[in-house]
């Protein structure tokens, strides 16, 4: 089965790697860059936008190059205080071929006030590579694995909320539509 995710991203194409191989046995992943088309670091509505932007211009990039899937994957990381607080969070959205979407998110960790300024008008990335004076931490195990000291990374973050997006895709009890076979 052909999956195909709207990044480069070493650590988003792992961790929706993990998600689909607990569901799937014969998968491949091919990791296609694509716009989110919003901004630099998503804000509130921004992060599901983004990833739903990844999913659709990645469906039309594999339409408009003769490229089969059975799935389409975006991915988002972002800021948001829809809870009241600061936290960043991801979500994943997927689209099979046939157009079925659904969408998850990853656990969220707060965010210090006295960095929300600086995330908006930059980003995620840039900030925790100077407070963890690292370089590029978003493409391995992100500023995460520093914060909760090495228990969770940025895999992890992006493998869950792959997983609660496939749960609409891979349990009946969320549609009507005929579950997809899995192991």
């Amino acid at each position: 089965m052909k999956v195909l995710i709207g990044t480069k991203n070493p650590g988003k194409i792992e961790g929706a790697t993990e998600a689909f191989k607990n569901y799937f046995d014969d998968f491949d992943i091919d990791g296609i860059p694509v716009s989110s088309d919003v901004s630099k670091e998503p804000v509130n509505n921004e992060i599901y936008e983004g990833a739903r932007n990844r999913v659709n211009n990645l469906m039309k990039y594999a339409l408009e190059n003769g490229i089969d899937a059975e799935y389409f994957l975006g991915v988002e990381s972002g800021i948001t205080n829809l809870l009241g607080k600061w936290v960043i969070i991801n979500i994943a959205v997927i689209k099979d071929k046939n157009g079925y979407e659904s969408w998850g998110t990853s656990p969220a960790f707060p965010v210090p006030d006295k960095y929300v300024d600086e995330i908006i008008s930059t980003d995620l990335g840039k900030v925790m590579d100077k407070i963890f004076k690292q370089n590029d931490l978003r493409s391995g195990k992100g500023g995460i694995s520093f914060i909760t000291n090495g228990i969770i990374n940025r895999i992890d973050l992006t493998r869950e909320a792959f997983i609660m997006a496939l749960t609409q895709h891979t349990n009946e009890i969320w549609n009507d539509r005929k579950v997809l076979e899995r192991k």
